[in-house]
């Protein structure tokens, strides 16, 4: 195992994503406003609308007679795995929005770009959308489903049969065996709890996890390249579609990285995540990534029973060699892939754990939540004198300071 790998699996392998977008199209395409189902859309045969809302409904009630009728021969068996592997997904609600039109091809065909806006049972309180790129023939028949494909990131039942695991707070669908997911399931409903004690009940209190059954799996449905997030055990993806204050979180676990971590390591990593979840409405493009994450960790952390030198042993060995950190993480510390990424976690960790310890855990909550309402980027100096009496010169001193005596031999 690379030595890189190895320390993301002990540290927990984490990393926060935003949710999927509707690509923009390589060839001309006429952007569209996404209707309500079955309303005519520009461009569109109303027939073609017409398949949709029916095979969404389909989807909806796992009615695999259904999904097939208005398929075309060609595109029959394919379907009709696509039908077996979602039957088990528990859809409260289900829609393709279209949001754009190709052009019509030389034999006729249409392809069109569509959300998949689904909401699932027990979970979401707003839709996820996934954008698909469906294709139709025109036949004697009239107009025929050719191809309902993945335009980004793949859906799990794109991948293989959708097995669900359902918890006291948790919902988990993946692709591994029930145990595996029954497991997740428990390690989700310890989660959940643990991050309520400190942010509160105003969140859902439920958590969805996504697992497919390999790393590469992991990438397409994030899209990114196929090492790009190796030995990251899980992300968190506010799925596109949802208003901004509450969308609908899945948090994506790559199933090679999270096998190897030890009972410990997986309840860290779910914590971090499901603190995500709950700090979604609180978090904003100006939030520093060395605050959010670093309250994730010290969340998965509270409790454990680990020395410092234990939990940041990666930082630890770079204060006993003399090279102290003078300047808090950047942003950019955080990309999957980035030299010294373990550090910055370990130091975005030490950086929340000194607030709670001088100022209270609920302090600590309260300079997260001010810092969302800041507006700006340029503020945090300000808010950080309005909540903890210093400015952020001031308390990067303080924290690196903190840092050599927590962690030097």
């Amino acid at each position: 195992m690379p030595r890189r790998t190895a320390l993301l699996l002990a540290l927990g392998g984490l990393a926060q994503l935003s949710g999927p977008t509707v690509p923009s199209a390589a060839a001309r395409r006429t952007a569209l406003s996404p209707g309500r189902p079955g309303a005519p859309v520009p461009g569109v045969p109303p027939r073609v609308t017409d398949l949709l809302a029916a095979r969404a409904r389909a989807l909806l009630r796992a009615d695999r007679t259904a999904l097939l009728a208005g398929t075309a021969p060609a595109a029959r068996a394919a379907q009709a795995r696509l039908a077996d592997r979602a039957a088990a997904v528990p859809f409260a609600a289900v829609e393709y929005r279209i949001s754009e039109v190709g052009e019509p091809g030389a034999d006729g065909s249409l392809t069109v770009t569509a959300g998949l806006a689904h909401r699932l049972r027990g979970i979401d309180d707003q839709p996820a959308v996934l954008p698909r790129r469906l294709t139709f023939d025109r036949t004697a028949d009239g107009w025929l489903l050719a191809a309902d494909e993945p335009a980004s990131a793949a859906a799990l039942w794109d991948l293989g049969k959708v097995g669900v695991a359902r918890g006291e707070r948790s919902l988990v669908l993946g692709l591994g065996g029930a145990p595996e997911l029954a497991a997740l399931a428990a390690v989700a409903d310890e989660a959940v709890p643990a991050v309520s004690e400190l942010w509160g009940e105003a969140w859902p209190g439920r958590l969805l996890i996504v697992t497919p059954a390999t790393e590469p799996e992991f990438a397409r449905m994030l899209d990114v390249a196929p090492d790009a997030y190796e030995g990251i055990a899980a992300v968190t993806v506010a799925a596109g579609g949802a208003p901004a204050g509450t969308p609908a979180d899945r948090v994506l676990v790559n199933p090679d990285a999270f096998r190897g971590l030890s009972d410990l390591g997986r309840k860290v990593v779910v914590t971090h995540e499901a603190t995500h979840v709950a700090t979604r409405a609180s978090t904003r493009s100006w939030t520093p990534l060395w605050l959010s994450e670093g309250v994730a960790d010290y969340t998965g952390y509270r409790g454990a029973r680990r020395t410092p030198r234990q939990i940041a042993p990666e930082l630890g060995r770079d204060v006993t060699d003399g090279r102290v950190p003078a300047a808090l993480p950047a942003d950019s510390d955080f990309t999957a892939g980035a030299a010294g990424i373990a550090q910055a976690y370990e130091q975005a960790w030490l950086a929340c754990d000194l607030i709670a310890r001088t100022f209270g855990p609920k302090r600590l909550v309260a300079f997260y939540r001010a810092v969302g309402e800041m507006g700006d980027a340029g503020r945090l100096d300000a808010v950080m004198r309005a909540e903890l009496g210093l400015d952020v010169a001031r308390f990067t001193r303080t924290w690196s300071a903190d840092l050599v005596r927590q962690l030097r031999r």
